[in-house]
């Protein structure tokens, strides 16, 4: 779609009245995004009804506090939105008590810390390296630089999370919360064996599926409410609602995990986001997202498989989630994942350098490359597409400075795009 076409359709003609270089660069965005491939694991694409939901007049309404004990008046349709977020979210995940006002799921983790740790108290976590995440406790983010911190790993002969050793390692370190959950780690977590182990030293565990929301809400991935203490997530990434994140835990954490939110870690809750969580948990709670949901794991595997057919090694072997983490060294020693990523995103397919496990390179230009399907599936890719989106991937970083290779990418990415259009 032309510049001229996106204007006389009247989008962001509000915002170009009142701003020409801001809704030029939304044009660009929607643009950008409708001519590439989203496979960044966690990014996805909304639907229009929470994009509006988002942009709604509740952006205005401050609404400190909670439903029905807010600290400003005004607020009755700000609290059925929130009340309706949160049941729709104790629908979708079976928990018994649920906050929606975390901005991110990283203060959906500062929360539950917040809650239930003093300063200087020990988290056992998993390694970014092997696929963990900053706020679990990484020397650069606060979780790092307030709390105690060890790091377990996963077998760097299989790839999986060695459960015996986080028992070990726990027994031996004596933490007061074990985190679970990963940004980068593409197997089925077993809930139950960290709780086993936070279990033997009196822990807390915390499990945080930011990644994988949407699977466990739709029952494609083991879910840890019930089992950890507490559950945080994001909600905008396999869940396909509004931007933010979420805290679920029992009745007997309620206050403290309330409290911990606001007033303890954030002030008034952004009410606009929160409606667009209320509106994509309605959407999930249909058979149509399940169906969506597992055709995400079935595309992560046929891309994982396709990708080893061009002799990617595949961190694990394979996949049980929405992600494939491919480790360059064994076939591409000399191509770094920041180099991939590059020369992908020239033809139109946009994916991160990761790190892996093991990693010998820096963070910046590590090693690895990550992969997700859900926004490509909410698109409609299905296994087919997903095997042609491989061999896109598979030749280009054969190639990557080859110009050929890459026009050939590029209109096939163009042809992918077509075939299934976004926001038409």
């Amino acid at each position: 779609m032309s510049q001229e076409q996106i204007e006389e359709a009247g989008r962001y003609d509000e915002v170009r009245a009142a701003d020409p270089a801001v809704a030029d660069a939304l044009d660009d965005e929607i643009e950008r995004q409708r001519d590439t491939l989203a496979m960044i694991a966690s990014e996805n694409h909304v639907s229009e009804a929470v994009l509006e939901a988002q942009g709604s007049a509740l952006t205005n309404k401050y609404a400190e506090g909670y439903p029905g004990e807010r600290y400003y008046a005004g607020c009755e349709h700000a609290d059925t939105v929130e009340e309706l977020a949160i049941e729709r979210a104790k629908e979708l995940w079976g928990a018994e008590h649920v906050n929606v006002q975390p901005h991110s799921g990283t203060q959906a983790n500062m929360g539950v810390y917040t809650a239930i740790l003093d300063p200087g108290d020990k988290i056992l976590s998993l390694d970014l390296t092997h696929g963990g995440h900053l706020s679990h406790g990484h020397p650069a983010n606060f979780a790092g630089q307030t709390y105690e911190v060890e790091q377990y790993e996963v077998d760097p002969e299989t790839g999986y999370l060695d459960y015996e050793g986080l028992r070990e390692q726990a027994e031996a370190f004596k933490p007061d919360v074990i985190v679970s959950g990963f940004s980068a780690y593409p197997r089925e977590v077993e809930f139950e064996r960290v709780q086993a182990a936070a279990d033997a030293v009196d822990a807390y565990h915390l499990a945080d599926i930011a990644h994988i929301t949407g699977l466990v809400a739709a029952g494609v991935h083991e879910s840890p409410v019930g089992v950890a203490d507490f559950v945080t997530g994001s909600t905008h990434k396999t869940i396909r609602a509004g931007r933010g994140g979420i805290i679920m835990c029992d009745e007997k954490h309620a206050d403290d995990i309330d409290n911990a939110v606001f007033p303890g870690a954030q002030g008034g809750p952004l009410m606009h986001n929160v409606a667009g969580k209320a509106v994509g948990f309605e959407e999930a709670l249909t058979p149509k997202f399940e169906a969506y949901a597992q055709q995400v794991v079935d595309n992560a595997e046929a891309l994982a498989d396709r990708l080893a057919d061009h002799g990617f090694e595949i961190v694990s072997g394979g996949t049980d989630t929405h992600l494939v983490l491919v480790d360059l060294r064994p076939s591409h020693p000399d191509t770094t994942g920041g180099t991939a990523e590059d020369a992908l995103e020239e033809v139109g397919l946009v994916l991160n350098a990761n790190t892996v496990p093991g990693e010998t390179r820096s963070p910046f230009d590590p090693s690895g490359i990550r992969a997700g399907t859900p926004g490509l599936t909410t698109r409609g890719f299905g296994e087919a597409e997903m095997q042609r989106v491989a061999d896109i991937i598979a030749n280009v970083v054969d190639a990557p400075d080859d110009e050929t290779v890459k026009a050939e990418a590029a209109a096939e990415v163009d042809a992918l795009t077509d075939e299934h259009p976004l926001y038409e």
